[in-house]
């Protein structure tokens, strides 16, 4: 009996609207698709994260002129600029640079027999910027041990530098994370020797991060117990690579340590960019939903006696309507399924150039479901619009 419904019911079917549909909104979808496993899969080139700090973030100093060193200027920031900063729509938080407020010296083992000395500085940010397991990070002086980040620049200048000319071992960061270390601290008549460790490297901070907790502890207990007025300031940003930012920081006569701007601006372009290709898929997309949808209509409409004469023999409307429902579905997940396929040859032909990066690529699960959900939606929205055209000549019958 279906098939005696179906024979009669696909008569006006019109192939070429229905090929017309499933070209253009495969390749809306592929287009889609696309854009987004490119930008999941190109993301990392530009963003040289660090897994323990926060990805949203600038260090920001005031520019240093030959004006200023002379009059003695010493680049701080006043509780005015950190206000100004804290004020801007596109800062999320703004952290300060502690300075140690005492004297430093620190011993490494680095082999048997060997022992490097040095004097030594230590810096902190606030710990919400810095994203390292609290069980590594933090200090007590029931278990006095401190733990520090410090750039990777300083064991590249200990590799290539110290240890080539003094005939010592170089060392690997794992090794390094694994050295004896030992921190002497002195200053307003107090002296004490604590123990530390390495618990990470930093390309971007050129520095020697502690806890803050430490810090605080530290400065009040070995320190002069002067004000102190930061020269450096950690923030949250929304977007790194926001034209607003690079303009702010021009007026302000502000510096950005590193290369954390440029690469920020190229992430901010490809997300402009990935976002215009997946706009313009979307809108391909819903135009095709639309040429489908004046075809179902233009379909019913030329079956509408066939539809009231299968109503009135006493065929529900869920009955009838199933039909068109099938096909729609079919001819849905059959574009989908070809967009998959064709993201994925798309994706083999760039990959070689993502790998030229050392760069693996993301998954394409994300890709996927994003696919499942458009055409969810639009399977959804062809469903909707089909029971309401029959249902309204049922009542009609009615």
């Amino acid at each position: 009996m279906n098939n005696i419904i179906w024979k009669l019911l696909r008569q006006h079917i019109s192939k070429s609207q229905l090929i017309g549909f499933a070209i253009a909104n495969l390749i809306g979808l592929t287009i889609v698709l696309l854009a987004v496993q490119f930008y999941r899969d190109v993301r990392p080139v530009f963003n040289d994260e660090e897994s323990f700090i926060s990805k949203d973030y600038l260090i920001i100093t005031r520019a240093v002129t030959g004006a200023g060193a002379m009059m003695g200027s010493n680049g701080e920031f006043s509780d005015n600029d950190i206000d100004d900063l804290v004020k801007q729509p596109w800062c999320r938080q703004v952290g300060k640079f502690v300075n140690s407020d005492f004297a430093i010296d620190a011993q490494l083992g680095v082999g048997s027999g060997h022992a490097m000395h040095t004097q030594f500085f230590f810096e902190s940010i606030p710990d919400e910027f810095i994203d390292i397991d609290p069980a590594a990070w933090g200090f007590s002086m029931d278990k006095p041990e401190v733990p520090v980040v410090i750039s990777r620049d300083y064991l590249s200048l200990y590799n290539f530098g110290f240890a080539a000319t003094q005939g010592m071992p170089k060392i690997s960061e794992g090794q390094a994370e694994m050295l004896p270390l030992e921190f002497t601290l002195s200053g307003n008549g107090q002296r004490k020797v604590l123990p530390g460790h390495i618990v990470g490297f930093s390309n971007r901070l050129n520095t020697v991060i502690v806890p803050q907790e430490f810090m605080d502890w530290a400065n009040q207990y070995f320190g002069t117990g002067a004000e102190q007025h930061p020269q450096r300031l950690i923030l949250e940003v929304s977007s790194p690579g926001d034209v607003k930012i690079e303009q702010y920081m021009d007026e302000h006569h502000y510096e950005v340590a590193g290369d954390k701007m440029s690469s920020s601006k190229a992430n901010y372009f490809l997300t402009v960019i990935s976002g215009i290709v997946i706009a313009v898929g979307i809108i391909i997309s819903l135009l095709s939903f639309f040429v489908l949808m004046l075809s179902i209509y233009l379909l019913l409409q030329k079956n509408t006696r066939k539809l009231q004469d299968l109503l009135l023999l006493g065929y529900s409307p869920s009955q009838v309507s199933k039909h068109y429902i099938l096909l729609v579905v079919s001819l849905n997940a059959a574009v989908l399924v070809l967009a998959i396929v064709l993201m994925l040859i798309g994706r083999l032909a760039y990959m070689d150039m993502i790998h030229a990066f050392g760069i693996s690529g993301s998954s394409v699960w994300i890709a996927i479901l994003v696919g499942i959900m458009i055409m969810g939606a639009i399977t959804a929205g062809n469903i909707h619009a089909i029971r309401q055209k029959v249902n309204s000549l049922w009542l009609h019958e009615k």
